[in-house]
């Protein structure tokens, strides 16, 4: 055999060997791409999966979080308009043009000689001290306290002080009708 034949001999089976290798590797490659693009859809599905999941509780966690700030609003309207009641009230009870306020004074004033003993000392409201002593109480007259209106009794000693003011019995008629005026205003 010529050296030329063996050349092109040893070329063919190189060539046919390099093809071989070759197709081995594209075989290989598509193999390879085929596994990594099958990884890849799978990491973007538990990718996918992962953000859904996290968006539906981000969703429920805001509607809470807006549930709960809407309550709180709700809640703080409610207060104010409690308060703006009771505000009301206090107004309404200080005036001294409120009706029925002579005949509560002499109510409280029948009450007091009830419970109290003639050596103390009434302290009128001044808004009320005019009616008090026209009631002839019986008590001796004392300086003028704070107060939407009443009077306070005191034993001469100072030991003794029953609280005959509106400011006391307006809060005790508010604790106790609290649940109905809650009704009233907010069904």
């Amino acid at each position: 055999m010529s050296l030329e034949a063996l050349s092109s001999q040893i070329e063919a089976e190189a060539k046919a060997e390099a093809k071989a290798i070759i197709k081995a590797a594209e075989d290989q490659a598509k193999g390879i791409r085929s596994e990594a693009e099958a990884e890849a859809e799978n990491h973007m599905k538990q990718a996918l999966s992962r953000a859904e999941k996290d968006a539906e509780q981000i969703s429920v966690e805001v509607v809470a979080s807006v549930r709960q700030q809407n309550q709180n609003a709700g809640l703080i309207a409610r207060r104010a308009v409690l308060d703006n009641t009771y505000q009301a009230a206090r107004e309404a009870v200080s005036a001294s043009k409120m009706k029925g306020r002579n005949a509560l004074i002499k109510t409280l004033i029948k009450e007091a000689k009830s419970e109290a003993t003639k050596d103390m000392v009434l302290h009128p409201v001044e808004v009320d001290r005019s009616t008090i002593e026209k009631e002839k109480s019986g008590f001796k007259m004392g300086d003028s306290i704070e107060g939407l209106g009443g009077f306070t009794l005191e034993s001469s000693d100072g030991s003794i002080l029953l609280d005959y003011r509106f400011d006391g019995k307006l809060d005790a008629a508010w604790k106790k009708s609290l649940s109905e005026v809650n009704k009233i205003l907010f069904g």
